[in-house]
């Protein structure tokens, strides 16, 4: 029986944050949190009065709890590994991870993309079909876009 000593070396990225900053690597992380923090509760927020609120139930709120939703993912796939790095000097991510990473990030914004396209239709029938606005902008015409 061979003795074979075999190791696997997965690709990692080191992420150094802001080189010559690292003494001031704490306070440069409190508005970095206090904009998450802003953007989870303000997202959040949005949804929960989208969802509650009865008069709100209509194409345009719709589009908007669309957008906070994407908003929400991109947040939360992109600073809590920012908030490590300068919280907790985690500096090596694995290719994985990275590309998951790169997967949510690029995925969310294309979906926001299409969201903000679809809220300028919106307008677009909005403004310049008033009359049939809720026969051409329906519940099923939403969800299709």
């Amino acid at each position: 029986m061979s003795d074979v000593n075999t190791t696997s070396n997965w690709p990692t990225f080191s992420f150094i944050g802001i080189p010559g900053l690292e003494a001031a690597h704490m306070w440069i992380s409190i508005p970095f949190c206090l904009l998450y923090l802003v953007a989870l509760g303000g997202n959040f927020l949005l949804l929960l009065l989208v969802r509650a609120e009865q008069n709100l139930h209509e194409p345009q709120f719709y589009f908007l709890a669309m957008l906070a939703l994407t908003d929400l993912g991109l947040s939360l796939s992109t600073m809590p590994s920012v908030l490590a790095i300068f919280w907790f000097d985690v500096h090596d991510v694995g290719l994985d991870a990275c590309l998951t990473q790169m997967f949510f990030i690029h995925t969310l914004s294309s979906v926001e993309s299409g969201v903000l396209v679809a809220m300028a239709f919106d307008r677009l029938v909005a403004i310049c079909a008033p009359l049939t606005y809720t026969r051409i902008l329906n519940h099923q015409t939403v969800l299709c876009l």
